[in-house]
């Protein structure tokens, strides 16, 4: 196989450096050249043809977002931003996922340089085989999910836990799932691989997006109907823990499959602790985290939706679940908010 071809952008000559560095250290990536602002890079772009970008948020002339555009407007290619660790950061790098790029990664800290190599050369690989994404690429396979419920029926939850997992890709996933969920849904909890300083803001656009109340979830919440809950990214795992009621709870422990918060363990923890009460959804992603979990829940009698092929960023953590026999049925993205109301839906 040839090597990815990447082509650095950042107006910084030590991030650049480390950039080109950590990603030398992977033989199937080349770094072919460097550009210090969208100008530079327009025309390194042009004459290098490269498989993916890295691209910085802040930079002079142009900021990352503008050329973002013009990029996926322009000469589509997979672009992986690389985001300061801050709020202004991280609602950035929503908005370049909106608009199309692969993923975004924070800046290392200090001592943080081998996990973010590790990481950002698992995420260039996945993105020189994705399907580049338009601003309004469509989902396949289905019709939309507005008409979740049949004419003239109203939603009533049944009781049930919903967990959801989710990684690469999952920022626009989980946005159009929870865009159509009623305000009264089911107790949603969600594990979605992101840096630590990002799932606050996340939680908060998804509030804004959302009928429900979405959180950045907290030790010790009771689940109820119509709140959502997210996992805190990078900190803690979140699991269920079942004692005169259902409760979010925080576990400090390493991480499991690469990843803290791991989707196997939220998964894990609802298998113990709901049951067959709960249903089980797995969403886009790389990887395989949250298919052993998935398959604990659906032997522990709960219901369980997988994303399918079409309609994944990255059809990884779907298909490993689903190769295990975790996923009762595949379910296209523009279906699945439907999906899950019609099974959690009181007759």
């Amino acid at each position: 196989m040839k090597p990815v071809r990447v082509l650095v952008v950042d107006d910084s000559a030590t991030v650049r450096g480390l950039i080109r560095a950590l990603l030398g250290r992977d033989h199937r990536i080349e770094v072919v050249g460097e550009a210090a602002d969208p100008h530079e890079a327009r025309a390194a772009i042009k004459a290098l043809n490269p498989d993916v970008i890295t691209l910085d948020v802040e930079m002079p002339k142009m900021n990352g977002l503008e050329f973002l555009d013009k990029i996926m407007r322009l000469r589509p290619t997979p672009v992986i931003m690389v985001s300061s660790q801050t709020s202004r950061g991280a609602s950035a790098a929503f908005t370049a996922l909106e608009m199309g790029a692969f993923d975004c990664v924070a800046k290392p800290g200090p001592g943080e340089q081998d996990v973010f190599a590790d990481l950002l050369a698992a995420k260039v690989k996945a993105a020189a085989g994705s399907r580049v994404r338009s601003l309004t690429r469509p989902d396949q396979g289905g019709s939309s999910g507005a008409g979740a419920l049949p004419a003239g029926r109203s939603y009533r939850p049944d009781g049930r836990v919903v967990a959801i997992g989710a990684s690469t890709g999952g920022v626009e996933a989980l946005v159009a799932v929870l865009s159509q969920f009623p305000a009264n849904c089911p107790p949603t909890v969600i594990t979605q691989h992101m840096p630590a300083t990002f799932t606050k803001t996340f939680a908060e656009r998804l509030d804004r997006l959302s009928k429900p109340s979405v959180t950045e979830a907290v030790d010790g919440a009771p689940l109820i109907p119509g709140h959502i809950y997210l996992a805190p990214g990078g900190a803690a795992h979140l699991e269920i823990g079942h004692s005169s009621s259902l409760r979010c709870r925080l576990l400090q422990s390493d991480p499991v499959n690469g990843h803290r918060p791991s989707v196997d363990v939220l998964f894990q923890s609802v298998a113990s602790a709901v049951g067959s009460r709960a249903l089980g959804v797995i969403l886009t992603g790389m990887g395989r985290d949250g298919a052993e979990g998935l398959l604990a829940m659906r032997g522990a009698g709960a219901a369980t939706l997988g994303q399918n092929e079409a309609s994944c960023l990255i059809y990884g953590m779907p298909k490993a679940a689903f190769e295990l026999g975790a996923i009762e049925k595949q379910v296209p993205l523009n279906r699945i908010a439907s999906e899950i109301l019609r099974i959690t839906c009181a007759e």
